[in-house]
């Protein structure tokens, strides 16, 4: 959704915001990611997803568990789970979908990133338009 404003120097000159989530999930990934929680009996538990320099493409994608969140941290509630972000990774992450795929050769969490321009065959590495990192192999 987007937020015309009037800049008040100016009325020429509207200023437009965006309200792009960080994350969203699918109802799969959702699911199963309640799915997972109730069998460890850890509701109370989030899921952590960042971004590190690194991997073939430049930077690379991660998730974990998380007991809390930092206090710089974006929280995304959606269908009785949580997703939490730290700032840096989210400026890489904005307007992502997290969904969970089966595969023959093993499925999990895939992240579905639209600020990626390039990524590996892995599915963990990617590159953005204006940012890059030491290029290293993918380990799987």
């Amino acid at each position: 959704m987007a937020i015309e404003q009037t800049d008040p120097t100016t009325i020429e000159t509207p200023i437009v915001t965006t309200d792009t989530p960080i994350v969203t999930m699918t109802a799969r990934a959702t699911d199963k990611l309640k799915e997972v929680l109730d069998k460890q009996g850890r509701t109370d538990l989030a899921l952590r997803v960042y971004v590190t320099p690194g991997g073939c493409s430049g930077f690379s994608y991660g998730m974990t568990f998380a007991e809390g969140q930092e206090e710089d941290d974006t929280v995304v509630n959606q269908d009785g789970v949580r997703v939490v972000v730290d700032p840096m990774s989210a400026m890489y992450l904005r307007g992502s979908e997290i969904d969970f795929v089966d595969a023959l050769m093993g499925g999990g969490f895939a992240l579905r990133n639209p600020n990626a321009v390039s990524s590996c065959g892995c599915g963990q590495s990617f590159k953005t338009a204006g940012g890059s990192g030491t290029a290293q192999a993918c380990h799987h």
